[in-house]
């Protein structure tokens, strides 16, 4: 589904800039400049893709869809999952849990799952999954690093236009009419350059620290989960203590949840 919180940030941040130049009587048709688009737009690519491999290029539209299109997982049905399967392999061992490995359609859950099954030590289990952590952290930093890039280059992309607008401006001195004109259309460039910088590079990049944040926590949630049905630990000790990665509020949600089952 759409991150409707990022794309209605993005259209009111743009929406209230137009709205205030033209209530200052401004005329909205002058915001709207092929050639300042085409330098700070192009530029800004250029010179963030000079950076970046080819794979990291390609993968831009991937960024783009995990920002407003990303699929929060819930965490409060992935410990209510862990706490079943540590019931069953209380039960009937960890060798049962084999057979439920294929519902999951988280991958790492799976790996978890199937590490365990297969006797893994628990030091082993844990710094396999730790490492996999690891590189997905790196990875999504990486992602992150690209708009924060392009976010530092757009401003003075805006400015190069400004000055090369001001180069044309200075170079036709004989008709001041047109003078004024010319030198709002140069700075148009700049506006575009810091606009996009603060309310598309960088606020992207924040949606995608959040993103990773998010994964992060529940790989972390999972490892613990996995480990601790290993252990062979009470389900509702273990419930309890998966509880600790959710902020104050979830954790409240989990508990209503929690005796809305029991009392049915």
């Amino acid at each position: 589904m759409m991150d409707f919180a990022s794309v209605f940030g993005m259209i009111a941040g743009i929406g209230a800039l137009v709205t205030a130049f033209v209530l200052e009587g401004g005329d909205i048709y002058a915001l709207f400049q092929g050639t300042a688009a085409l330098i700070v737009f192009g530029g800004t690519f250029a010179a963030t893709a000079v950076g970046l491999s080819r794979d990291q290029i390609l993968a831009i539209p991937a960024l783009l869809k995990v920002a407003f299109l990303g699929k929060t997982k819930d965490p409060h049905r992935l410990i209510r999952d862990l706490v079943e399967l540590a019931g069953t392999a209380r039960k009937e061992g960890l060798l049962a849990l084999e057979e439920r490995i294929e519902e999951f359609e988280d991958p790492f859950m799976k790996q978890g799952i199937q590490l365990i099954v297969d006797g893994v030590d628990p030091e082993l289990v844990r710094t396999m999954l730790e490492t996999d952590v690891q590189f997905l952290e790196n990875r999504h930093r990486q992602g992150v690093a690209i708009f924060e890039a392009a976010g530092g280059y757009a401003p003075t992309m805006g400015i190069i236009g400004t000055v090369m607008g001001l180069v044309h401006v200075l170079s036709n001195l004989s008709d001041i009419q047109s003078l004024g004109p010319l030198i709002a259309t140069a700075f148009i460039a700049t506006l575009y350059g810091v606009a996009s910088a603060n309310l598309i590079y960088f606020p992207i990049a924040t949606k995608l620290k959040l993103r990773s944040d998010e994964e992060i926590m529940i790989r972390e949630l999972i490892i613990e989960g996995v480990l601790s049905i290993q252990a062979g630990e009470n389900p509702t000790l273990l419930g309890q203590k998966l509880k600790a990665f959710l902020p104050p509020k979830w954790r409240e949600i989990e508990e209503r949840k929690g005796d809305s089952r029991e009392a049915a």
